[in-house]
């Protein structure tokens, strides 16, 4: 019998236990822990599990509604789509593994997401993922997007979802920490949801799936540190996925499920089978003794320790109604994956842990999870940014092509052709097109998918980036007819030890909160990820909100493109603001405070949009690079050419918030005109689309050449 190693102060700390920690530790079970103990505690009492830098302020947030069937602490958000029907979602992190090793990194991230969706009875509808990497001219950038890219698609494609939108940055704060988060929905009746709270007394936990292995031990507790030059050290931590067996564990639970042989059911994702257990027993307020000895492995000679922290891929816990033990085993059986009853719930406050026949752990479970420490982080407001230096002096065309050649904006079809964006065959709009649209199979109705955050504007005002990336989200999800319903959160900022990233996590969460109340766009699941820093330099604070949208008739959908002839109207107020704009980024100037966002404008636009959607031929909202730029994509995808009236900087490519570009038959701008002056909301013809050049105020550029920039850029930077 292998003999566990001496815990050591040294041996504590390389856990991510601070020395306040262990003596809490030590309080709570009156003696020094085991290893394998240790490992446990170590796992739930991260950052990445137990949230405890995050949660003071996470309770702040709006998550209920009419619309909420089930708010943060499940798997996953659930809200109402009518007709007895549900929609389910979450977007999460998988930033660390993805650094360390861009292709399993990337691929177990969209693997983990959908196990969050279809343990709640879902069956995966669509997929979106938000991408930050490092300067375009860094060493590996050109290495981790490709990777990141190809384990997405790899993944995504292999099970069979559509991935139907997402974004992608580059900036030198991502040079050391790329982001990968990863969003998924599906579809689920709305009375047959699957929760993770264990319940009854003696009741079979059983293991699903494929086979236990040491990939990804220690997973969340490096994803709960900033990295250094020991970062290759951690490449054994990041896990392997295959969606082959997570397609076939998909169509065992869904079968498993109608059978109704489950009682609660978890995935196994961070921290692998303990935090799955854990988290079980606390809802239900039960105990789990587990026997190692039953856990399927795929490897000899595997310890507790290794068993209990190892983040395998594809498997899932349940706990099983005892009486459909014979059924359940023979669902499993025919789709050739493990099914192994590996312990049963207990009364008592009890984590037993059996390998052997020798205890390895016997804990409080709900020490381990409800009553991890929570800090009140010291923090410090964000200072005012400084004002905004002189404008270069440069002509419209040149401005507009320093943007269409900043692989920020630049077309991105090299990375989103590499998703199938099809399969399933429910797909409305596709990637590149603004929010994506996905029909609700067998209805008349649809569902849209955004991602958004601009993370300069959060930067240089947190309070204000946080309430714009909201607006957003749900200006994407208006601009193409749907009504906004809920949205998910990814939280990625550096060292909450820090007080000023801190500051930037507490008036983030604080802009969210106020833009999801005025907006009626509660938050209903989410991650939150930090340490996001490497040798003490952190990322750009990047609140990433993944935004649903209800379409009730596919008539709703503003599909485009927009037709020659067509006039251009302006939703919304332009004053020009130019600070940490795209334009300004472009030309390598950071600068001023983030544009400030008016929510009741949001709101009263918005609902403007939604009212005379049926006289709208195309749209989309402004952000990043203002008039200009939307003028020119919304021209490119109808395959004409566009003309502004404007000509100056400021009115161009200001970057004012609520607001929408409409293409408009002429017949019907009269009528959007009326409706717009009954809503009290600022309406304006600012130009048409047609003809071979865009023309900006007194300067034109031929669109083909403009076009022929804007499709190379991005490949001639990054491939």
């Amino acid at each position: 019998m292998r003999t566990e190693p001496e815990i050591t102060s040294e041996l504590v700390a390389a856990h991510g236990i601070k020395p306040d920690e262990y003596e809490r530790l030590l309080g709570i079970i009156g003696r020094v822990p085991t290893f394998t103990e240790l490992g446990i505690f170590s796992a739930m009492w991260n950052e990445h599990c137990s949230y405890k830098s995050s949660k003071r302020w996470l309770r702040t947030l709006h998550t209920t509604g009419p619309q909420v069937i089930c708010g943060p602490g499940e798997n996953a958000g659930v809200v109402d789509l009518g007709d007895g029907q549900a929609l389910v979602f979450k977007m999460e992190s998988h930033n660390h593994p993805s650094y360390i090793e861009p292709y399993q990194g990337a691929a177990t991230g969209v693997g983990g997401i959908l196990r969050d969706v279809f343990t709640m009875g879902a069956r995966p509808i669509a997929a979106m993922n938000a991408l930050s990497f490092g300067e375009p001219s860094h060493p590996k950038t050109k290495r981790l997007l490709s990777g990141v890219v190809e384990g997405v698609g790899g993944y995504g494609n292999a099970f069979g979802v559509p991935t139907v939108g997402g974004e992608v940055r580059f900036h030198r704060a991502y040079n050391g920490n790329c982001l990968v988060n990863a969003f998924a929905a599906g579809l689920a009746q709305a009375d047959s949801i699957f929760y993770s709270a264990a319940s009854g007394v003696g009741m079979p936990v059983v293991y699903l799936g494929a086979k236990t292995g040491r990939d990804g031990v220690g997973g969340a507790t490096m994803a709960s540190a900033e990295f250094d030059d020991t970062i290759e050290e951690k490449r054994p931590t990041v896990q392997v996925g295959d969606p082959f067996t997570e397609k076939r564990l998909m169509e065992a639970c869904m079968e498993l499920m109608a059978s109704g042989a489950v009682i609660s059911i978890q995935d196994m994702g961070a921290a692998g089978l303990t935090c799955s257990a854990v988290e079980m027993g606390d809802k239900g307020g039960l105990g789990i003794r587990l026997d190692l000895d039953r856990v399927p492995v795929r490897e000899t000679g595997m310890t507790a320790y290794a068993m209990m922290l190892s983040e395998s891929q594809e498997r899932m816990l349940m706990v099983l109604k005892p009486e459909k033990e014979a059924e359940a085993r023979a669902i499993f059986d025919k789709w050739d994956l493990d099914f192994a009853i590996v312990g049963e719930t207990i009364p008592e406050d009890r984590f037993l842990i059996m390998l052997g026949g020798e205890v390895k752990a016997d804990l409080p479970l709900s020490q381990l999870s409800s009553s991890a420490p929570e800090y009140d982080r010291p923090w410090v407001p964000t200072p005012a940014p400084a004002a905004l230096p002189a404008i270069p002096e440069i002509g419209a065309v040149e401005a507009l092509r320093r943007l269409l050649a900043d692989p920020n904006h630049a077309w991105k079809g090299w990375v989103w052709q590499q998703y199938d964006s099809q399969v399933g065959g429910d797909t409305v709009r596709r990637p590149g097109m603004g929010a994506g649209v996905v029909r609700v199979h067998g209805t008349g109705k649809a569902v849209a998918f955004t991602s958004d955050v601009t993370p300069r504007y959060v930067k240089a005002n947190p309070l204000e980036g946080g309430r714009q990336a909201v607006a957003e989200a749900w200006r994407n999800l208006v601009a193409v007819g749907a009504r906004p319903l809920a949205a998910t959160d990814n939280l990625n900022f550096g060292n909450p030890e820090k007080p000023e990233i801190m500051g930037q996590f507490v008036g983030a969460i604080q802009g969210i909160g106020e833009a999801c109340r005025a907006l009626d766009f509660p938050i209903v699941s989410g991650n939150v990820s930090l340490y996001n820093e490497t040798d003490g330099s952190a990322i750009l604070p990047t609140p990433t909100i993944g935004g649903v949208g209800l379409l009730a008739s596919l008539d709703e959908v503003i599909a485009g493109p927009a037709r020659d002839g067509d006039v251009l109207v302006l939703i919304g107020e332009t004053r020009g603001h130019l600070g940490q704009s795209a334009l300004l980024a472009a030309l390598g100037i950071e600068a001023g405070d983030a544009p400030p966002v008016d929510l009741d404008a949001e709101r009263r636009n918005g609902e403007l949009v939604l009212r005379v959607r049926p006289l709208i031929g195309a749209a989309t909202d402004l952000a990043d690079g203002g008039l200009a730029l939307a003028a020119f994509e919304m021209a490119e995808a109808a395959g004409l050419g566009a003309v502004l009236e404007a000509g100056d900087l400021p009115t161009l490519f200001g970057e004012d918030q609520a607001r929408y570009l409409l293409a408009v038959g002429a017949e019907n701008v009269e009528g959007i005109l009326t409706a717009a002056g009954e809503d009290a909301v600022t309406a304006t013809v600012v130009g048409r689309i047609g003809g071979a050049e865009i023309r900006l105020g007194w300067e034109a550029a031929a669109m083909a050449d403009l076009v022929g920039q804007w499709h190379a850029a991005f490949e001639r930077e990054l491939v």
